[in-house]
């Protein structure tokens, strides 16, 4: 069979054999393939429809224009779609799918994690053990912020949203709310929403962003709004990095304002703020939110039935637009 699909990403074992059974698909599994090398292979192989990318493949307007006549469907293994040109998609008549759905409780543990992590100094600790340990603390010493019983605000309240707050009820924590709109009462469990973002604050011990990113987010968290969480307060951002404004929230963090910070997300990546890496106070992973065997395994299977669906005439349970 002529192979019909085109992966620029590395996938899952799992994902890529069934993408080699169903579609004799061209694979990169060792690394990324940069787009002038895609754009060549779409163009010597004719039979290719289909091509599967990841959010750190860029398809902008010039990417796609370039695409060969035969490419109908552009699959991104990714919930996000910032890293592509979606109405050049539209204006060339391309298929656009995404991943959304199954990734929700990987990112909500890891949500969790990071939570746990700033409030507990896991960063200090962890430094303390690689170097050996070697002497004492006393009662005063190191201490930490108990998550228990705290209230924590969640900005977005959507799947992630929702599944972190039914993770903190497990911590005893009353859970406060901002969305663009209020939940029906099954899926606030309890939790209290406010309308009013910056009324929010002052009463958010600890903070969790999952509000997507796009027109008037970016740097939405920023000096204002930073200023206004109670001294001591603790953030968390496994959403989009562009949220932040980062030049305050490290001036928030090295004067006290925040006590921590648990960030997987940030304004570039990889190439992130190496201030960051170098206050203590902060725990960071390398946008990892979704990165379990059986998350990445879903995302995949999840992009390749898009994928057969349009190829089989029908329409793709995740098409955009």
């Amino acid at each position: 069979m002529e192979p019909r699909l085109i992966c620029a990403a590395p996938l899952p074992p799992a994902v890529a054999e069934r993408a080699s059974a169903a579609f004799s698909a061209v694979l990169s599994q060792e690394r990324e393939m940069p787009v002038p090398d895609l754009l060549a292979a779409l163009r010597q192989q004719p039979s290719l429809e289909v091509v599967l990318i990841s959010s750190r493949i860029k398809f902008d307007a010039a990417t796609i224009a370039a695409l060969p006549a035969q490419v109908k469907i552009v699959a991104t293994c990714s919930v996000g779609t910032e890293h592509i040109d979606l109405a050049a998609a539209q204006a060339r008549g391309l298929v656009v799918t995404n991943t959304p759905d199954v990734l929700t409780n990987a990112t909500a543990d890891l949500a969790f994690m990071l939570l746990l992590c700033a409030a507990r100094r896991a960063r200090e600790y962890m430094q303390i053990m690689d170097e050996g340990w070697r002497r004492r603390f006393g009662l005063g010493a190191m201490l930490g912020i108990e998550v228990g019983g705290g209230t924590l605000g969640i900005v977005g309240m959507g799947r992630i949203g929702q599944a972190v707050a039914r993770r903190a009820r497990g911590f005893g924590m009353q859970v406060i709310y901002h969305n663009r709109r209020r939940l029906p009462p099954e899926q606030e469990a309890g939790a209290v929403y406010y309308e009013d973002l910056r009324a929010m604050l002052p009463h958010c011990q600890f903070l969790s962003l999952h509000a997507p990113g796009g027109s008037g987010m970016d740097g939405l968290f920023g000096k204002e709004l930073l200023g206004l969480l109670p001294p001591r307060a603790v953030l968390v951002n496994t959403s989009r990095g562009q949220l932040i404004d980062e030049d305050a929230l490290i001036d928030a963090l090295t004067t006290g304002q925040l006590a921590a910070a648990g960030l997987d997300v940030f304004r570039n990546e990889p190439e992130y703020d190496l201030r960051l890496q170098a206050l203590p106070n902060v725990f960071l992973t390398p946008h990892m939110g979704s990165a379990t065997v059986e998350t990445r395994d879903a995302m995949g299977f999840r992009c390749l039935s898009n994928i057969e669906a349009v190829l089989s005439g029908r329409v793709a349970p995740d098409r955009l637009g």
